[in-house]
């Protein structure tokens, strides 16, 4: 096994001398779009927020028809603003979020004890416009249930009368749990910065040797072939596993500049977390590097290997993005499956809940027998003398 180290050692050398290489893998992927992705969260929650805290502002259509409930949701918090002649170009035009419309007749039916209707104009694919329209509508909701209320107090009638099943909701979630719905996509960082990480070591010691010719004088050493593969896959592991581990580390760090006490959410990555992630992970960040320098192997040049890789990349990204929005119920035989099986033991772990050892232990013995069948066809391939053929 001293080739295979010495083999480790020239890689990871020479990786660590390429600045930029060594950037795009420690700082851009996994420092990076941490910091990206909670930046966006944190200035949307605290946009929504600051909204939900200040008078809503709604132009009324036909104020002068029901004045009293233009006061009760005033004293909700809207904010009534002059009527505007054409409401739905308003709308459409993005002057308004919502318009609020009472038509002559609404006092009329009031006063008959019949239902009065108001209008909504809004447009639902506009983001601000609909969260606007689901705040003006429970205010009018709650006027009508104390309208309604009234109607029967009115009539020797006991307002219970009209709520014959109360629900009392018992919410088993914890600030954490709620925190995955958040981070539901967190998986997919982890698991695609492992794809990254050690995507230009696999090109470099396999497409690129064999392009700049530096291949084939390696393969003139007596030390065996599996031996200088193991090298580098060694090299690239390393490489890929760090940058899942910083991955895990920014973003343990940046979860907490988020408003968690505002929105009931907490972002917690401790070191159980860490350690149960990285050794999940481990057989697939083998199995990567293993299809990486498998494909790469298939090239004559790191330019084709690149393109052959991007290609690559989507195997374990759509399973993880799918996962990432898809409602599912973790199952034994979903950790036999590899990616889905990290995806799974992450999500739990980051949700506070605990991984059955059982399941950990499915999950890395099936990711685990897929990277050596990986790794041997791998090492199948460098055994050919084409390996070393860059023309």
């Amino acid at each position: 096994m001293k080739a295979a180290f010495t083999v480790f050692l020239k890689e990871v050398r020479e990786n660590l001398r390429d600045r930029r290489t060594v950037f795009n893998t420690f700082v851009t992927g996994p420092l990076m779009a941490p910091l990206i992705f909670v930046l966006m969260l944190h200035t949307v929650i605290n946009q929504q927020l600051e909204k939900a805290e200040k008078p809503l502002p709604v132009p009324v259509v036909g104020a002068q028809y029901a004045p009293n409930l233009i006061e009760a949701l005033k004293q909700e918090g809207m904010d009534a603003k002059p009527a505007i002649a054409n409401p739905e170009a308003a709308v459409r035009n993005q002057d308004a979020n919502v318009v609020l419309r009472i038509p002559p007749d609404f006092a009329k039916s009031w006063n008959k004890g019949e239902p009065a209707q108001v209008e909504l104009i809004y447009d639902q694919s506009q983001r601000d416009s609909s969260s606007d329209e689901e705040r003006l509508e429970g205010m009018l909701k709650t006027y009508s249930q104390r309208g309604a209320a009234l109607r029967l107090v009115a009539r020797g009638l006991s307002p219970a009368i009209s709520q014959p099943i109360v629900v009392a909701q018992r919410d088993q979630s914890t600030p954490q749990s709620r925190a995955g719905i958040l981070f539901a996509i967190l998986p997919y960082f982890f698991i695609l910065g492992a794809f990254i990480g050690g995507m230009a070591l696999a090109i470099d010691t396999t497409a690129g040797e064999r392009e700049r010719q530096s291949l084939e004088p390696l393969f003139a050493n007596p030390a065996p072939r599996w031996q200088i593969l193991a090298g580098k896959l060694g090299a690239t592991c390393l490489f890929s596993l760090a940058t899942v581990f910083l991955s895990i580390l920014a973003f343990s760090q940046v979860g907490h500049f988020l408003p968690s006490d505002k929105i009931g959410m907490v972002l917690e990555l401790g070191v159980r977390f860490t350690l149960t992630v990285l050794v999940a992970m481990l057989p697939l960040v083998v199995l990567l590097a293993g299809l990486q320098t498998l494909v790469a192997a298939f090239a004559k040049s790191y330019r084709e290997a690149q393109t052959y890789l991007s290609l690559l990349m989507f195997v374990p990204a759509i399973p993880t993005l799918l996962l990432s929005v898809l409602p599912f119920k973790a199952k034994l035989w979903m950790y036999a499956i590899p990616v889905v099986g990290q995806q799974t033991t992450i999500l739990r772990m980051m949700r506070g809940e605990s991984v059955p050892m059982m399941a950990l232990g499915v999950c890395v013995a099936s990711t685990a027998v897929a990277a050596l069948i990986v790794c041997a066809i791998t090492a199948r391939i460098y055994r050919s003398e084409k390996l070393a053929i860059s023309a």
